[in-house]
C-alpha cells in the first residue's frame, strides 16, 4: 500500500478545512516525506486538544488518538515536549469554536 507524503496529506487536510471555513495553520513544518503530524484543536475558549495518529501493530489500522486535552497552555506544553522528541513533527492548529477538526471524516480518519 502506498502512503501519502506528510506534505501532501497536510495540504489536502488544510484544503478540506478551508472548504468548510475552518481556520487552520501550520505552526511547525516537519519532514516533507515522512514526518508525523500532530493536530491541535483550539476551541478559542482557553481550552484545546492535541491529536496524534497511532498505528495498531496487530491490525495494521491507523487512527487518531487524543494526545492531551485541557487548558491551552498545558496542551501547548505537551506539543512542545513532542517536538523536543521529534523535530520532524508537523503541527497543525485548527481554530473552531464548535470543536470541528474533521479527523473522523472519510479519508482523514484512517
Amino acid at each position: 500500500m502506498t502512503r501519502l507524503t506528510a506534505d501532501f496529506w497536510v495540504h489536502a487536510y488544510l484544503a478540506r478545512l478551508r472548504g468548510l471555513d475552518i481556520p487552520a495553520f501550520v505552526t511547525a513544518h516537519g519532514d516533507d516525506t515522512a514526518g508525523a503530524v500532530l493536530v491541535k484543536l483550539n476551541t478559542l475558549d482557553g481550552k484545546a486538544a492535541a491529536f496524534q495518529r497511532s498505528f495498531d501493530l496487530m491490525s495494521g489500522a491507523r487512527n487518531w488518538q487524543t494526545l492531551t486535552e485541557g487548558p491551552e497552555a498545558e496542551v501547548d506544553a505537551a506539543i512542545a515536549r513532542q517536538r523536543g522528541f521529534d523535530p520532524d513533527l508537523w503541527v497543525i492548529e485548527v481554530e473552531d469554536r464548535a470543536g470541528r477538526h474533521l479527523l473522523d471524516q472519510p479519508g482523514l480518519a484512517d
